[in-house]
């Protein structure tokens, strides 16, 4: 759990950058440009009374977080794969860097001609992670001391058994970096998929109905709860609380036995 101090000190830096925008706001003058935080969180506040704002907030979560899972398990498979076999890495590595040097846009709009618009936030999600976790842990497998390795077959450990006391260990903390990164790429470019592609129920349709009329407030509002959403999934709730803290230990931890 965070300490006082940790709190009062985020605390404290909430209220500088809200005076920070106060002033913005005071300076500009006009609310069409840049409102204030009070009407940004008194509109957000209603909005959070509606049924819709939370369904269209749940499924912007389920499309996105598919993919991320979707692309976590991909980039897993691939690592093993690549880490391997030479022949692999030399025929899927040009594809890796294609991903990592393309522009998102560029994959979202090819996606829009493959998918539907429901689909697109999600193969774009699942896009962005797999190289990332790819590359980490296909880097941390080869790292694995293979003196370590030999020693456990010399003990008569199954390959079982070395994957999960050798292995596992090594490439774990590698492992758990890149999904951390990679939830983030994938949350910001999922609802950036979201704006373009226009799925009806979803924060990303309802930023762009926003901008269409001109309500500022409520591009506020909505990038507010994007944010809202953002930072804890991304920063504490999924990996900082689960893995990287040393207790209590996570679920993934505890399902190896770690």
């Amino acid at each position: 759990m965070p300490s006082k101090r940790k709190l009062l000190q985020t605390a404290l830096i909430a209220l500088i950058y809200l005076a920070v925008w106060e002033a913005g706001s005071l300076l500009v003058g006009k609310e069409l440009l840049l409102p204030s935080p009070f009407a940004t969180l008194s509109h957000l506040a209603v909005l959070l009374t509606k049924g819709e704002t939370w369904l269209y907030a749940g499924l912007t979560l389920l499309r996105i977080m598919s993919g991320y899972v979707l692309g976590v398990l991909a980039g897993v498979l691939l690592a093993v794969l690549t880490a391997r076999s030479r022949f692999a890495e030399a025929l899927l590595s040009p594809l890796r860097a294609i991903v990592k040097a393309s522009p998102v846009t560029s994959f979202i709009l090819l996606a829009l001609l493959w998918f539907s618009s429901d689909l697109v936030p999600l193969f774009i999600s699942f896009l962005m992670v797999v190289p990332m976790v790819w590359s980490a842990t296909a880097e941390a497998i080869l790292q694995t001391d293979v003196r370590l390795v030999e020693m456990g077959k010399l003990y008569g450990l199954s390959r079982w058994q070395i994957v999960k006391k050798i292995y596992v260990p090594s490439v774990l903390p590698q492992f758990l970096a890149a999904c951390t990164t990679s939830l983030g790429f994938a949350w910001k470019s999922g609802v950036a998929a979201e704006i373009i592609a226009l799925p009806q129920k979803s924060i990303g349709f309802m930023l762009y109905q926003s901008k269409l009329r001109i309500e500022t407030v409520d591009l506020f509002a909505w990038t507010l709860l994007i944010v809202a959403l953002g930072v804890p999934l991304v920063l504490f709730m999924v990996f900082e609380r689960w893995f990287l803290v040393p207790l209590p230990k996570g679920p993934l931890e505890a399902m190896l036995g770690l």
